[in-house]
């Protein structure tokens, strides 16, 4: 009976076995997805940057992704430079941190808080690329991806209670791929007025920490959170459209933009020198402000009058109320020789009390310099009435625009005088048929400006700024803009030519405050020019 039971038992296991394996096939062919497809197989160059990314991701961007230029030489000049940029990036960043843990620690009862060591290591970052944004405004927009698995050593001794402790940071790990704008770009070095930073998208910070000689970042959880709280941290702070700015430069005064207007009206002069060797003098007087390339204000000429009065107004736009200075002077008006210098004097507007008149009374000088002897000769008095009228800050120059907008309309448009601005930039493909030597000739109420000339160029570029100051807004009024060519050889018969114009209606300047575009130049084939307006007013 037990050898029939065994030799039973074998066979119900072969049938069972034997049945689940049908069964089990029977079933998985049966419930096999429907919609299951066959992998589509492409070559490399098919892919789309995203793709390439996903299945190789170690790869450079510049290889990836062609809006990013390969920036080798970089990496080769941290490489070198690396030694002496880590110990001055150390030094750095011990003095600006030093006072602040210093004026910080007795208010967590510390002691003490103190360097032991620091140092980034010897493996410096590397940028896999970087991509570079052209914009009509003045600035540089910089997008580098930026990689760095270092080895520093931060151990940083904290003293409190009379016990000591040491946490040391190691291993740091920073994958970002930050935005850098340098705006507005001006001609004072550096050459840009401030830093703006962003990061495009969250970072990949990855670190370890050391608590008296003991791994930290080995407790469970504990490293997962760390990270994702530095990185949330962080991508809250500086994470695109915030910004970290840094300012470099003052733009106001880096870019030399109008700041206020100065109203000027010489009333008189008296006890003048006789320079006519018949009659008296026929003076007049001339005023410029330094630092600047506007064009003197001259008053009329008094003939034969040694005390004269003008009572004659002038404005004047100022850029640099700090730094710079009226200077005055008197001449004698001759029909046929130079005219003779009777006496100067300067006036710094730095003295000048906002939106307050002042009449002030200016002993003539022979020179400027205050040591020269022969000032202490009497040359007569001027009298001038001065008021220095600053824009209105929500009409200063901003620095932060959105490239190919305007600024939002006033409810209403400004019912009192004003500068306007005039920058012109540069042009595009302009051509003359005989030759193309190209300067800008702009043209308002009668004032005319030039830009420099510039030898065969089809794109010139001016970047030359002109004011011109009016007593009412101009809102019916054209800026009438001319790109002209002139040859530089004698003897030819087309010896200037027109290369294209536009007219710009202002109300829409007066309006805005401020637009930036490009115009199309009529009777040019392509042509176009840049050109800022800025409306500004005291």
């Amino acid at each position: 009976m037990g050898f029939v039971s065994t030799i039973l038992g074998f066979c119900g296991f072969g049938v069972g076995i034997s049945a689940g394996v049908g069964l089990g096939y029977v079933l998985f062919i049966y419930f096999q997805p429907s919609d299951v497809k066959d992998p589509v197989i492409k070559p490399l160059v098919e892919l789309d940057s995203k793709s390439l990314q996903r299945f190789l991701p170690e790869i450079p961007l510049w290889v990836k992704n062609p809006d990013y230029d390969r920036v080798d030489w970089l990496n080769k000049f941290l490489e070198i430079m690396w030694p002496y940029l880590d110990k001055a990036i150390c030094k750095t960043a011990k003095n600006i941190a030093t006072p602040i843990i210093h004026d910080q620690a007795p208010k967590f009862k510390i002691k003490s808080v103190s360097f032991e060591s620091l140092t980034l290591g010897c493996l410096p970052p590397t940028f896999q690329g970087m991509k570079v944004y052209l914009t009509e405004e003045k600035e540089l927009i910089m997008e580098p991806c930026l990689k760095w698995a270092g080895n520093p050593n931060v151990t940083v001794a904290v003293k409190a209670y009379g016990l000591k402790a040491t946490v040391q940071v190691v291993d740091l790990q920073v994958f970002a791929q930050p935005r850098i704008t340098l705006k507005p770009l001006v001609p004072s070095f550096p050459c840009f007025a401030k830093i703006y930073v962003s990061l495009m998208e969250r970072p990949h910070i990855d670190f370890g920490l050391k608590l008296a000689g003991a791994d930290v970042m080995s407790i469970p959880g504990l490293h997962h959170y760390a990270k994702e709280l530095i990185k949330d941290q962080v991508a809250g702070m500086y994470l695109w459209p915030k910004t970290l700015e840094v300012q470099v430069l003052d733009p106001t005064k880096a870019m030399k933009k109008p700041v206020g207007v100065l109203h000027v009206k010489v009333l008189s002069a008296k006890n003048l020198m006789k320079k006519d060797l018949m009659g008296a003098s026929d003076p007049y007087v001339k005023l410029k402000l330094t630092e600047t390339k506007a064009p003197s204000k001259k008053t009329t000429v008094k003939h034969n009058n040694l005390n004269p009065e003008w009572n004659e107004e002038f404005t004047m736009v100022v850029k640099d109320p700090e730094t710079q200075v009226l200077e005055l002077t008197v001449y004698d008006w001759e029909q046929i020789s130079k005219h003779d210098k009777m006496g100067i004097n300067a006036f710094p507007l730095k003295e000048l009390v906002p939106d307050e008149p002042v009449v002030k009374t200016f002993d003539l000088l022979k020179t400027l310099d205050t040591n020269d002897p022969q000032n202490d000769k009497t040359r007569g008095q001027i009298e001038l009435e001065l008021t220095y009228k600053p824009f209105k800050e929500d009409e200063l120059p901003k620095d932060v625009k959105d490239s190919d907008t305007v600024q939002k309309s006033r409810e209403d448009a400004p019912d009192g005088g004003g500068v306007l601005v005039v920058t012109v930039y540069e042009a595009f493909d302009i051509e003359g048929k005989h030759h193309t030597n190209p300067y800008a000739r702009i043209i308002f109420k009668g004032e005319e400006r030039k830009t420099k000339q510039l030898k065969k160029n089809r794109d010139p570029r001016w970047d030359e700024e002109f004011t011109f100051t009016v007593d009412e807004p101009p809102l019916k009024e054209k800026l009438h803009v001319e790109v002209l060519s002139t040859s530089t050889k004698i003897g030819l018969l087309h010896p200037k030519e027109t290369l294209g114009y536009v007219d710009i209606d202002l109300n829409d300047v007066v309006s805005n405050r401020r637009i930036n575009e490009k115009f199309h130049l009529i009777d040019s084939k392509n042509g176009r020019i840049q050109i800022e307006l800025q409306w500004q007013t005291s």
